[in-house]
């Protein structure tokens, strides 16, 4: 009952995920996200495990293949799932369980996934990935949430829209960037809002944060 996409950036080796749906703080469970390690977008009938278990295994330097595999073994509910995952290399796979409801289905770019279900159709996937794919030169958050407007504006969930977020880590353990707008008429607009507000009385100071040493311990 959602619509994703989960990417590294080829030039940066940024992840992240921007996600939208028709239910509530979608940002509390689909986007699971670590520098250095990779990306995981876990919706449909969320298994919240599939992103926690799925950045140790990442961690570990199983493949995205190997992790798709690992996750869904043993969930006797792995049919109603979705999942999506990056790591921190760019290799990109998903899963969309057979039981998840229609229109669903994901696609595998270029070091990234677009992934959704309960979808009005695929123009809401291909309209993402075409529209991330086309953006090269952008940085990684704009690209995802320009990735995410073209999939609301070709349909997005089929039951409305109700919120959206976006996920960005870069060298630290602390987020680039996390932004959720939790209960809006129109998240995703209002998504790019707030992104534009952090561009203009946040990211400035953000970008000074103390970084951590190579080596270092607290």
């Amino acid at each position: 009952m959602t619509f994703s996409i989960t990417a590294r950036c080829e030039k940066t080796g940024m992840l992240g995920v921007a996600v939208s749906t028709a239910r509530p703080a979608v940002g509390s469970l689909v986007p699971y996200v670590k520098a250095g390690v990779g990306a995981v977008a876990t919706q449909a009938l969320v298994n919240p495990f599939y992103g926690i278990d799925g950045l140790k295994l990442l961690a570990e330097g199983l493949s995205v293949d190997e992790i798709i595999e690992r996750l869904t073994k043993d969930d006797p509910h792995c049919e109603r799932r979705q999942c999506a995952i990056v790591d921190k290399n760019g290799n990109a796979a998903g899963f969309t369980g057979a039981e998840t409801v229609p229109w669903q289905g994901h696609l595998i770019g270029d070091q990234f996934v677009v992934a959704g279900n309960m979808l009005t159709g695929p123009e809401t996937l291909e309209a993402m990935f075409e529209t991330f794919q086309g953006l090269e030169n952008v940085s990684l958050p704009e690209r995802l949430m320009a990735a995410l407007s073209s999939g609301q504006e070709a349909g997005g969930d089929k039951r409305g829209r109700q919120s959206a977020a976006l996920y960005v880590v870069h060298e630290e353990e602390y987020p680039l960037v996390d932004i959720r707008v939790d209960e809006h008429a129109d998240p995703v607009k209002e998504l790019i809002r707030v992104y534009e507000k952090c561009q203009e009385n946040l990211f400035p100071y953000t970008v000074n944060l103390v970084k951590r040493k190579e080596g270092s311990r607290l």
